[in-house]
């Protein structure tokens, strides 16, 4: 008897030890899974902008070359010209926290719920830097809030538009994590610079993100 509780008692505590260990790499899949979901998004976002440009077709560009400011307009333009279709979408925008449901009728795309990605009004014009998504947890140049889905303050997701994309730390959030040098924070491969930014150390998304659902 004594021994069985001494067993116990071992796995009890190696299992608190590993829990942290657990987590690390629990939160490590859900970003990366996140990535590669922001990663889809913006290859259909790259095809529709790039098909768009050769064919000088206005309707087909990057998220900031329209007048609309609402991703569920953006999305309508993505399923309805065929890059995406909607359940797809609804698993890209959608993550731990985060779920997002998308429905596609005669009016166009209706968003409800909280999306997992945010999309930002990257234009034609803006540098290969510039960031195209990020995970909905993280505010540009802004330490990220543990409250916050996706993911908290475990870490975070960036697309830019060159198509590079980053898992990144919560001390790259900022500047701070990057020796404090700016050039190095808004620079590939660190988190990048918001769309029609100049080099000014801005704080927050302001108006450069394209409205979702809550």
């Amino acid at each position: 008897m004594v021994k069985l509780l001494v067993i116990i008692l071992i796995i009890a505590v190696l299992g608190i030890l590993s829990y942290p260990t657990l987590m690390d790499h629990l939160h490590k899949r859900e970003l990366d899974r996140s990535m590669y979901q922001a990663r889809e998004l913006y290859i259909a976002a790259f095809d529709m902008a790039t098909e768009g440009a050769a064919k000088f077709d206005v309707n087909r560009a990057w998220p900031g070359d329209y007048e609309v400011t609402a991703l569920a307009d953006y999305c309508t333009k993505l399923i309805q010209h065929g890059y995406v279709k909607p359940a797809d979408l609804q698993n890209i925008l959608s993550g731990p926290g985060a779920t997002c449901t998308v429905t596609n009728g005669p009016g166009g795309v209706t968003l409800r719920g909280k999306s997992a990605l945010k999309i930002y009004k990257v234009r034609r014009a803006d540098p290969s830097n510039t960031i195209f998504a990020a995970s909905s947890n993280y505010v540009y140049n802004t330490p990220l809030n543990p409250a916050t889905a996706p993911f908290g303050d475990n870490g975070f997701v960036v697309v830019r538009k060159s198509g590079d994309a980053g898992v990144y730390r919560k001390q790259q959030a900022t500047p701070a994590g990057f020796e404090n040098n700016l050039t190095k924070f808004q620079t590939e491969p660190g988190v990048g610079k918001l769309p029609g930014a100049g080099e000014a150390n801005v704080v927050g998304d302001g108006t450069t993100v394209l409205t979702g659902p809550l």
